[in-house]
């Protein structure tokens, strides 16, 4: 079930001055909040269902139940509505590897990190299939923020788990593709969602189906990092 991934307190209340005096500012405050947040949850369920290309402004804006004059208010365009959705998601998978050192326990850590991806991909699946589609379609959109603050962020990644190979900690095997490995197979069972329920047989993938492949998804990619 796709989760409402931006809740009405994801923007944090800024500004407010100690003695709180204007409850009017506080009040337009949680009305920007919750505005904001109908208009990225509807945004990221129209972009998932149409794209970039085949979304509207008015459909996005019928979807969260607001006149399209508010989209435009707080975001300029459908780009930039688009863009932020993309890099709030970029932002969600690379947060969920934590605070990640040299010094972390190398499978733990990874454990961690596939377990959270997991978790954002059954909790956000609509997420999932934005990011899919705009990479599928050649990044158009953000192939600029992909090709800079996404490549520093692997290649620093990349710099703890050569540490570890060094230290025998983890197997001789690209850094690189452990992570697109890992990205691949935890967003499968959002973007394949109706695949695999297909095969399985199952209308609708319940928490026992999603524990047992987050149990099999981790063994196995556990597994192939363990040094020989």
């Amino acid at each position: 079930m796709d989760m409402m991934p931006y809740p009405l307190s994801f923007i944090l209340v800024l500004g407010l001055d100690g003695d709180l005096q204007c409850s009017k500012k506080i009040k337009q405050s949680r009305v920007r909040i919750k505005k904001r947040a109908l208009i990225l949850n509807a945004a990221e369920r129209v972009f998932a269902r149409y794209g970039f290309s085949g979304s509207r402004l008015k459909e996005i804006a019928k979807e969260a139940g607001l006149p399209k004059a508010n989209i435009l208010y707080y975001y300029k365009s459908k780009e930039a509505l688009y863009r932020y959705v993309c890099q709030d998601i970029l932002e969600n998978w690379l947060s969920a590897i934590g605070d990640i050192s040299e010094s972390s326990e190398p499978s733990e850590a990874l454990r961690n990190y596939i377990e959270a991806k997991m978790e954002l991909s059954i909790r956000r699946p609509n997420a999932s299939r934005v990011f899919a589609m705009e990479i599928i379609s050649g990044a158009p959109v953000i192939g600029d923020y992909l090709a800079n603050e996404l490549k520093s962020w692997v290649d620093n990644h990349v710099q703890i788990f050569q540490v570890w190979q060094k230290r025998g900690q983890l197997a001789d095997v690209s850094p690189y593709h452990v992570f697109f490995v890992i990205w691949a197979v935890t967003q499968t069972y959002a973007d394949f969602e109706t695949q695999i329920e297909l095969v399985l047989g199952d209308q609708h993938l319940g928490s026992d189906e999603y524990g047992r492949a987050m149990k099999s998804v981790t063994h196995i990619i556990l597994s192939g990092l363990t040094p020989r």
